[in-house]
């Protein structure tokens, strides 16, 4: 059974809006391909959890907000 995680990719779309980036930015970012990155944003591809680290570093939130589980921002 796929889980999809719709929480995250809305928050990874306004996380990379916010910052005024391009999806191609971010697949290169995180070592993808553009396509690859735009299915992420979709919840269609669930991502490695080092991937979800390096994103929630990148973005200086905590992996629960990211994932849609808090809707605090703040890191430990």
């Amino acid at each position: 059974m796929e889980i999809k995680m719709p929480g995250f990719a809305l928050r990874l779309k306004e996380l990379r809006r916010e910052k005024g980036l391009k999806q191609t930015e971010m697949a290169e970012f995180i070592g993808c391909i553009e396509r690859h990155y735009q299915k992420i944003e979709r919840g269609e591809i669930n991502i490695p959890s080092l991937t979800l680290v390096k994103l929630a570093d990148f973005f200086n939130v905590s992996t629960d907000y990211l994932l849609g589980r808090s809707d605090d921002r703040r890191t430990l």
